[in-house]
C-alpha cells in the first residue's frame, strides 16, 4: 500500500476507528459526514417546522438506524463504548464547570429575563419534572450516540491528530442541527456545548461522561427559562 495515501488519525482508543484512510475512503467519509450531519438535519428541520413532525419521534428511528449500523461494524465494540465511565477528575471538571455556568446563567436570567426565570417549574411543576427525568433518556442519549459515538468512530480519522479541530467541527455541526428551532440562541448555545462535550469525549472516550454533561445542561436550560429556544411545540423538547 502506498504510505503517502494514508491519512494520520487521532490515536485510536475507545470508539475511534483504528485504520488510517486512503484518499478514496477519505472522500467517501466526507460525503457521508455531510449527508448525515448537514443533509439529515436539514430534512428533519423541514419535517419539524413545515410538516409539524415531533422531533422526539424523528430521533428514535435515527437512533435505531445508528445502533444497527454500529452493531454491524466489526471495528466497533459496544462493550468498550458503554463500559467506560469518565475518570474521577473528568467528572469533577464536568460538575465544576456546570456549577459555574448554572450560577452565571441563573443570575443573568434573574436580572435580565425575570419573567422567564424559573417559569417552567413555577407554572408547570409536573411537566418540568417529566422533562428532568425523561430528557436525558429520550433526547440526550440518542444525540450523544449520533454526535459523539458515531462521529468519532466513523469520522475521527478524518482530522488526523488535530483534536481541537475535530471538536470544533463537531460543535459546529451539533449547533447546526438546532436550526429547526429558528433561533440563533439555540444554535450558538448548542454549538458551544457540543464543542466542550466533543473535546472531553476525544480525550476520555467516555460515552457516559458525554451523556451526563449533555443531560445536565439540557435540564438546566428548561429550568432557568431558556426552554423556549429549544422547543418546537411538536412533542418533547430537544436540546
Amino acid at each position: 500500500m502506498d504510505q503517502s495515501n494514508l491519512a494520520p488519525h487521532l490515536a485510536a482508543d475507545g470508539s475511534l476507528a483504528a485504520s488510517a484512510l486512503t484518499r478514496a475512503s477519505r472522500a467517501r467519509r466526507v460525503i457521508e459526514l455531510l449527508l448525515l450531519y448537514v443533509g439529515l438535519p436539514l430534512a428533519i428541520s423541514y419535517l419539524v417546522r413545515e410538516r409539524h413532525f415531533s422531533i422526539l419521534l424523528l430521533l428514535q428511528p435515527v437512533m435505531i438506524a445508528i445502533i444497527v449500523f454500529l452493531l454491524r461494524d466489526r471495528t466497533f465494540s459496544v462493550k468498550r463504548e458503554l463500559g467506560r465511565l469518565p475518570p474521577a477528575r473528568e467528572a469533577l471538571q464536568i460538575l465544576g464547570l456546570f456549577i459555574a455556568v448554572a450560577a452565571a446563567l441563573a443570575a443573568f436570567m434573574a436580572r435580565f429575563q425575570p419573567d422567564l426565570f424559573l417559569s417552567l417549574p413555577r407554572r408547570s411543576a409536573v411537566f418540568w419534572a417529566i422533562i428532568m427525568v425523561f430528557y436525558p433518556l429520550v433526547s440526550a442519549f440518542p444525540q450523544e450516540l449520533i454526535y459523539r459515538t458515531l462521529f468519532f468512530h466513523r469520522f475521527g480519522a478524518l482530522f488526523g491528530n488535530a483534536r481541537a479541530l475535530a471538536a470544533a467541527v463537531n460543535g459546529i455541526l451539533f449547533g447546526f442541527a438546532h436550526i429547526m428551532f429558528g433561533s440563533w440562541i439555540s444554535v450558538v448555545l448548542s454549538g458551544s456545548l457540543g464543542f466542550v462535550i466533543a473535546w472531553r469525549y476525544s480525550r476520555a472516550r467516555s460515552f457516559w461522561g458525554a451523556w451526563f454533561e449533555h443531560a445536565l445542561y439540557g435540564d438546566l436550560v428548561f429550568t432557568v427559562g431558556l426552554g423556549r429556544y429549544f422547543f418546537t411545540g411538536n412533542g418533547f423538547p430537544h436540546h
